[in-house]
């Protein structure tokens, strides 16, 4: 197979990235294993512990609405930097909210601190515009798995954050969301130094110079909405990414509290979270070369296996650490990793240069507002049933993946 080589600023670009990606994902990461125990904490009961991570899935879709229309309007640069400093300005509500102990406020601060996926999710996308059709889905993934230094990192950041936190007066469990202002600060600033030209704005550029047409842009989600329903491979993306999502996000915003629960401190919890996300991050780069290979539709079929797997181990775990469950949740974020590749790069693939930043924004929003209902009712399912039969409920929405991949017809010409 050949292989398409990148221009100088399709590497400038892809390397910026990457850099924001590292820094940001320390700002993100940092709160994720200690968000459901914060929650609990301030709220003073388990039933509402999920709450607190299901708002800041919830926020991944609200902070992607103006993001996007910034994006149509003015390019990647200026969305994804609105992104990271709407993520900041959460993670000061939640320290405020942890200090004057604020349920309210802990959950409005969430909702914006999911602007820091918002930024993450959309930075991938930036990564195909000026990248040739057979390099797509690596340069994607290279961007995907550059989160995996700062997200393992973020995580372990719980327990240096408790002198942190004494230091500046603050409840334990708002150190790391120190660690998080800034570096999503850092990541909004290098972004605005580096990511020049933009490359959304070179992509339409070189499509009109191409003899392309110079459509009019639209930011609607609505609009992205009906681009994508129209389209059966951009349709076979959305389902994939809204239901590998869902699984991941189902389980993780969970495991920190199983854990907890069994006893497990906070350096044992901060370090499955790790492998967690080492599994979402770390391998992406394979999964990449896999998608333009073989095609996304095997690579979902592929992530539907390992996210079943995943959950059979999860649901199998007792309380507290065990081998069975640091594994699980290690092939959690692999299989996400597979499905967030493959249908991101179907999405993009089948989906006009003009349309890209609707449909990628109406997917993204659609992944976020599913998995937020997902984050949501796993705190409810493990309190009236358990673990175990979240774990067997997320099975059960990954078997549908995996169906939807078998049963669609690839497009003429492309790999099935």
């Amino acid at each position: 197979m050949t292989t398409t080589a990148r221009d100088p600023l399709q590497r400038h670009v892809v390397r910026t990235l990457v850099g924001s990606q590292m820094i940001g994902g320390v700002g993100l990461a940092a709160g994720i294993a200690v968000g459901a125990l914060i929650a609990e904490e301030v709220s003073g009961s388990a039933r509402w512990a999920g709450l607190g991570s299901t708002f800041q899935v919830l926020g991944t879709a609200v902070v992607a609405v103006p993001v996007v229309r910034v994006m149509a309007a003015r390019g990647r640069r200026a969305g994804l930097v609105l992104a990271y400093l709407v993520a900041a300005l959460g993670a000061v509500g939640i320290i405020v909210a942890a200090v004057v102990g604020s349920f309210t406020l802990l959950l409005a601060a969430s909702l914006l601190f999911g602007g820091a996926t918002t930024a993450n999710n959309q930075a991938r996308y930036a990564a195909t515009d000026l990248a040739p059709p057979d390099r797509r889905a690596r340069d994607l993934a290279l961007v995907v798995w550059a989160t995996t230094v700062g997200s393992v990192l973020g995580p372990n950041l719980a327990t240096p954050g408790e002198p942190v936190a004494r230091a500046l007066g603050l409840p334990v469990l708002a150190g790391p969301f120190v660690f998080s202002v800034a570096g999503l600060l850092l990541a909004a600033g290098l972004l605005v130094l580096r990511l020049r030209p933009d490359p959304l704005l070179e992509a339409r550029r070189r499509h009109v110079e191409s003899g392309g047409v110079a459509s009019a842009v639209s930011g609607s989600m609505l609009h992205g909405l009906r681009v994508v329903a129209a389209i059966p491979d951009a349709r076979l993306g959305l389902l994939t990414l809204v239901l590998g999502h869902a699984t991941m996000v189902s389980i993780m915003v969970m495991t920190p509290l199983h854990m907890a629960h069994g006893a497990a401190d906070l350096e044992v919890i901060g370090f499955v979270i790790s492998m967690h996300i080492l599994g979402m991050f770390a391998f992406s780069p394979l999964t990449g070369i896999a998608v333009d290979r073989f095609g996304g539709r095997a690579v979902a079929l592929a992530g539907s296996v390992v996210l079943s797997s995943a959950t059979v181990l999860a649901s199998v775990s007792p309380e507290g650490h065990s081998p069975t469950l640091l594994a699980g949740l290690f092939l959690l974020g692999l299989g996400w990793s597979c499905t967030l590749v493959s249908g991101s790069a179907l999405l993009t693939g089948a989906v006009p240069v003009a349309e890209r930043p609707s449909a990628q924004g109406s997917s993204d929003l659609v992944m976020s507002l599913v998995a937020a209902g997902g984050g949501a009712l796993a705190g409810v399912v493990v309190e009236a049933s358990g673990y175990r039969a979240l774990s067997l409920g997320a099975l059960a929405v990954a078997v549908v993946i995996g169906l939807a991949a078998a049963l669609a017809r690839p497009r003429t010409g492309q790999p099935a």
